[in-house]
């Protein structure tokens, strides 16, 4: 696989990329990493395990606690949660490790391993260097009651994570009625009932998760049945996961999406006015639109920006002392209430904005008036060569044409075997023919 960690874990094909061998090595490397930083010391470590409902997770959950298990971890074994849940119930709990197993909005095939120190934050690229050094090494193993044990906990650990969810929203929800789109992932039980207990009038589509449909044609990267649902229902609005739900996307009631850049546009104002936004600063990514910008600007709120990546939002987050940050495509942190991106807290506090206004979400979301965008994935490239000379001065020819109004990135991707191509331009015409353009140049120079 080359270098075992990414930009998000541990990621790649289950079963050929993500093994029960690499499972396995990794969580008793995790374990011996984090008991030499200390972090086990003065007591019996324990730490909690959980998945999407991917096939694969079923062993890969199974070599990861056994793994714990035989370097003297105690597991929680939680079973099909979201990603931030996990998150969450390793802070809440106390525990020292957290480990989910997922490979969020990617195809049912792919899988990942992602670790989370005590506290639920996803570990520096440091210790998991240190990891990855450390797995096949020869160790002296616990013997007797030394070993750890492995409890299954699955509906208390639901349960908990959803009044935990409840809790964050001041404002009841009855009357306003939300298609959720579960994409038959990790949300599709604790989703509905978060939103339910909030008071919502629910509909629910693709929450029957069988192992093989996970994010198939729908949910947060194919939102097109939500907004057809959303339509049919006379709902208010309706929120989309993907697999492991720590993204959310949103469409109005006239069935048209609203973006991560537009949700958090819309939390920050909210947070703003509530005075509950540290440094009326939101921290956003490259890949953020520049109406976003100009709209925080008008509202008085500054951006800071960062690479792609959640955990690098977060990074900026705690070094800045900042409480909201995200990415367009729905990752959003609220660090009053969570560690990680967290698409049911999302829905609920976009839900709880638009009953405490009084407005549409179509309303809430127009402070956001997006610049023409057209993002192309070019796959099967050599994603490492994308300083090709020839490429950078495509680039440069581009930007410079498209002035102050519009900009181009151009960036490999770090959980998938593509480059991507953004274009943001005055026109959409224009928009979709500089990302092509450079598209072509990009396959051209970058083939395999």
């Amino acid at each position: 696989m080359g270098r075992l960690f990414g930009t998000d874990g541990v990621r790649g094909l289950a079963n050929r990329d993500v093994t029960a061998e690499v499972a396995l090595d990794a969580s008793v490397a995790a374990a011996h990493v984090l008991a030499t930083t200390g972090a086990f010391e003065g007591h019996r470590p324990r730490a909690v395990v959980g998945r999407d409902p991917r096939v694969s997770g079923e062993f890969l959950s199974a070599a990861v606690a056994a793994g714990l298990a035989s370097a003297g971890v105690d597991v929680d074994n939680v079973g099909v949660l979201p990603t931030p849940a996990v998150a969450y119930l390793t802070a809440a709990r106390g525990v020292d490790l957290g480990v989910v197993l997922s490979a969020s909005h990617n195809p049912m095939p792919d899988n990942g391993i992602k670790f989370l120190s005590r506290g639920g934050l996803k570990l520096d690229d440091e210790v998991e260097a240190a990891i990855e050094a450390r797995m096949g090494e020869v160790w002296d193993r616990p013997l007797g009651a030394d070993v750890g044990r492995i409890r299954t906990d699955v509906s208390l650990a639901g349960q908990q994570y959803v009044d935990h969810l409840v809790a964050t929203v001041g404002t009841r929800l009855e009357g306003l009625r939300i298609v959720v789109d579960c994409a038959n992932g990790a949300a599709s039980e604790v989703g509905p009932a978060a939103l339910r207990e909030a008071g919502a009038d629910v509909v629910v589509i693709n929450a029957s998760p069988d192992g093989r449909n996970i994010n198939e044609a729908c949910g947060s990267t194919h939102p097109e049945q939500l907004q057809s649902a959303v339509v049919a229902a006379h709902a208010d609005l309706g929120v989309a996961f993907d697999g492991d739900a720590d993204r959310c996307l949103a469409v109005d009631a006239t069935g048209r999406l609203v973006d991560g850049d537009q949700i958090m546009g819309i939390l920050a104002i909210a947070l703003r006015d509530r005075g509950a936004l540290p440094h009326d600063t939101l921290v956003t990514t490259v890949m953020s639109n520049l109406g976003l910008r100009i709209a925080m600007r008008e509202a008085g709120i500054a951006t800071v920006e960062t690479g792609v990546g959640d955990r690098y939002v977060l990074e900026a987050m705690r070094a800045g002392g900042y409480g909201l940050g995200g990415e367009q495509s729905g990752h959003i942190i609220m660090a009053a209430h969570a560690t990680t991106g967290d698409g049911l807290l999302t829905a609920l506090q976009l839900a709880a904005r638009v009953v405490e206004t009084g407005r549409t979400l179509a309303e809430l979301a127009g402070v956001v008036q997006r610049l023409p965008q057209t993002l192309v994935n070019v796959p099967d490239v050599d994603r490492a060569r994308t300083d090709d000379e020839v490429l950078a001065q495509a680039v440069a020819v581009a930007s410079e044409a498209l002035g102050d109004s519009g900009r181009v990135l151009l960036r490999p991707s770090g959980t998938e075997p593509l480059v991507r191509v953004m274009v943001e331009a005055g026109t959409q015409d224009e928009a979709d023919r500089v990302a092509h353009e450079l598209a072509d140049v990009v396959r051209a120079r970058l083939a395999l």
